[in-house]
């Protein structure tokens, strides 16, 4: 296959967002009816509703060409099912996978809710299992491989790499063109991937990105509150993701938060400025919380400086010898030779100081 610079389209990122949308898939393929059309795609997945559209209007149109580069999953690979030719560059990733839909509700239920919600969740169940034998009777077609085969590929859910797609019939063909970008690795990524259960492909970590918008503040402001949590297994990636959505909810007064099919879900403007303004407010509290438990830390090594001073007075008192009695008055008033009991006045300072470093402590 020759080197190809340019493509008529470029579907990159979260399928159904606005940079992988059926409707301009559909403008672009009749713009261009009588002619063939080149598509780049690299994308993890998303809107298996997208994917099946884009996957007939390539059908439609009859003279699409697909390449895949980078990290292609889910729906990303349900998009090219109708396209004339597909081709995948060498250092590329395919999966394909059961479809999903996260479920979480924030709510309390009776006996009698309760039922009602799993007679929905069974409902859900029987949709996906019907999405699934759609998509294995899609993807044998291609394949040319018996249904059964395919979906059982589709629960194992393992990545493959060019040449394993090819083996499979999911491509027609690999490649190895230059300008192709080499697979790599995101902290995102890695979540997302983690958080569905799907297996994380060994390749290159890319370096973190500096810039942190809302999103990237709520992470690193609940991994904050969840020191102990790890990155590296998936059982925690999904219990991280349970509670930055129950979060997410909580802030928002929401009772239920719905998600699309690979986990992803949408919020409006005014729902992410409303975030971000709490998240910012729970930042600020928690900064000056540090703060007072540092001045609090400063006041204790203070008091306990004060006690380690009073502590050597009264070693340094210890080896002295005792003062000679004083003269007792009876008769009442102070003696003309009273002096001053400094040693009383030094243990009433010593036990203020203890009395304040334990209400401190406190």
């Amino acid at each position: 296959m020759a080197k190809r610079k340019s493509y008529h389209l470029y579907l990159k990122g979260y399928v159904g967002g606005w940079n992988f949308d059926s409707n301009y898939v559909d403008y672009i393929l009749e713009k261009y009816k009588d002619e063939d059309v080149h598509v780049l795609i690299n994308s993890l997945g998303g809107s298996v509703a997208t994917a099946l559209s884009v996957s007939a209007a390539f059908a439609r149109h009859g003279n699409v060409y697909v390449h895949y580069e980078g990290m292609n999953a889910s729906a990303a690979t349900i998009a090219s099912l109708g396209a004339k030719s597909v081709t995948i560059d060498r250092n590329a990733m395919y999966l394909v996978h059961k479809c999903s839909q996260f479920m979480l509700v924030w709510d309390q239920m009776n006996a009698d809710q309760l039922d009602q919600f799993i007679q929905e969740c069974e409902k859900t169940k029987k949709d996906l299992n019907k999405i699934d034998l759609n998509i294995a009777k899609g993807y044998a077609a291609r394949c040319k491989k018996d249904q059964a085969d395919l979906l059982a590929l589709m629960k194992e859910g393992g990545w493959l790499t060019a040449e394993e797609a090819l083996d499979w019939g999911f491509v027609n063909e690999v490649t190895d063109l230059p300008e192709d970008e080499k697979p790599v690795m995101t902290a995102e990524v890695m979540d997302f991937l983690a958080a569905e259960g799907i297996p994380v492909p060994n390749v290159p970590m890319e370096e973190e990105d500096n810039e942190r918008g809302p999103v990237a503040r709520l992470k690193e402001f609940l991994r904050g509150l969840y020191p102990n949590l790890s990155e590296t297994t998936n059982q925690v990636l999904s219990t991280m993701k349970k509670k930055v959505f129950s979060f997410i909810a909580a802030v928002l007064a929401l009772a239920t938060f719905e998600c699309e099919e690979g986990g992803s879900a949408s919020l409006t403007d005014e729902q992410l400025g409303k975030l971000d303004s709490h998240i910012k407010d729970l930042q600020g509290k928690l900064d000056e919380a540090n703060q007072n438990v540092a001045s609090r830390d400063q006041e204790i090594q203070a008091l306990k400086a004060q006690i380690e001073a009073k502590d050597a007075e009264i070693a340094e008192l210890g080896k002295k010898p005792a003062d000679d009695s004083k003269q007792v008055n009876n008769e009442g008033g102070d003696s003309t030779g009273t002096e001053t009991n400094e040693m009383t006045d030094f243990c009433r300072e010593v036990a203020e100081a203890q009395k304040m470093l334990d209400q401190i402590k406190k």
